[in-house]
């Protein structure tokens, strides 16, 4: 299975993503996941006001989102949303908690939130601004 490196400017086409979607729904973890059994990276998003009745309305938000940005590191199809009740948003959330405001050192090859990954990057909370 080939490879695809998580570079620099998905991350920050997802912070800028990230910022919008906020103004939706107050993200409380957000991270970016290539699972060992999946070839994409995925991001990941959590929030205290994502349920299983109303993931559907995110998902739309979602895809507004996106098209409102039209950046080209950025593709809609790779967003998972979730509520912070999930074992993959408490296993971020538990790393957050480590070292607030700080960006968090990859995770590679380990199980995470119940799941096996090849390599995770989770955003610092809150997310930074825009570095570009």
């Amino acid at each position: 299975m080939d490879y695809e490196p998580l570079v620099t400017e998905r991350i920050e086409a997802g912070a800028r993503f990230l910022r919008e979607f906020d103004k939706y729904a107050p993200v409380s973890a957000a991270f970016w996941l290539k699972e060992s059994e999946r070839r994409f990276w995925h991001l990941y998003i959590a929030s205290d006001e994502i349920t299983d009745e109303n993931f559907d309305l995110a998902y739309g938000e979602v895809v507004r989102i996106a098209r409102e940005l039209r950046d080209p590191w950025f593709d809609s199809l790779r967003v998972k949303v979730i509520g912070t009740d999930k074992p993959l948003a408490q296993a971020a959330l538990d790393r957050q908690r480590l070292s607030p405001g700080q960006t968090l050192p990859r995770i590679y090859d380990t199980l995470f939130g119940g799941v096996w990954v090849d390599e995770a990057y989770i955003y610092p909370s809150p997310i930074p601004a825009s570095t570009t």
